[in-house]
């Protein structure tokens, strides 16, 4: 369940978020454009003077010429691009490697029900899976990861879509992937969306599995370590 992380890498300090897409970044002492992975609200990681890691990219289509791919929170390094969870939970599917499922001869990115577009699509001869992923950044300094870290009502619509789903039959699953290692318990972010824990908590009583996993994250490469309690409140 690992995966490379692609392309030239470098060192730089994370200077200021100008809007949900850019930041300003110093490399090699020049301010830079960078694109951000991700647009969540990240207070706690994005910090002026923190050192942060780029990618490099050589595309005459791009107004960027870096993507801000990874943050330093004190000695950990934190993976903040939002589409990994799905690249790391398909190719766990794949690799037939989570320990609560099977082997699927059916799997397919980006699954339409109702209104929504789920990340995983599995089928198998005893059951069919709709699957969700989420991408955590956020661990509060008790060791607890919780997502989201900005209201979602996008994340609210797929949770209680999920519902549905199993309503229907399906086997609904949501995996929260936290890009870093120094979590050991997940929670919904009741604080910052109460309505997304609201639907969590209703999805997880109607039979919707809940999972969380903490990461392995090194410049070279981002690989699922180990799985940590879910707790739904």
């Amino acid at each position: 369940m690992k995966v490379e992380i692609k392309g030239q890498l470098m060192e730089g300090i994370f200077l200021e978020r100008i809007n949900r897409f850019i930041a300003h970044i110093k490399i090699e002492d020049k301010v830079q454009v960078a694109h951000v992975a991700n647009t969540g609200r990240m207070k706690e990681l994005l910090i002026k003077g923190t050192r942060v890691i780029v990618r490099k990219v050589d595309n005459s289509n791009r107004k960027t010429n870096y993507d801000l791919v990874m943050v330093y929170k004190n000695d950990t390094l934190v993976l903040i691009d939002s589409k990994m969870p799905n690249i790391l939970i398909e190719k766990a599917f794949r690799e037939v490697s989570l320990e609560d499922f099977g082997k699927y001869d059916y799997i397919k990115r980006e699954v339409k029900y109702i209104n929504s577009r789920f990340d995983i699509g599995l089928s198998n001869n005893r059951e069919k899976v709709l699957v969700e992923c989420k991408c955590a950044t956020l661990v509060k300094d008790n060791g607890t990861a919780t997502f989201p870290d900005a209201p979602t009502e996008r994340g609210r619509k797929h949770i209680l879509e999920l519902i549905k789903a199993k309503e229907e039959g399906y086997r609904a699953v949501v995996f929260f992937i936290v890009q870093r290692n120094d979590a050991v318990l997940f929670t919904p972010n009741r604080d910052m969306d109460e309505s997304f824990a609201d639907a969590v908590k209703q999805a997880y009583l109607k039979g919707v599995e809940f999972y969380a996993y903490i990461c392995d994250v090194t410049i070279e490469a981002i690989e699922i370590k180990q799985k940590i309690p879910v707790i739904i409140n």
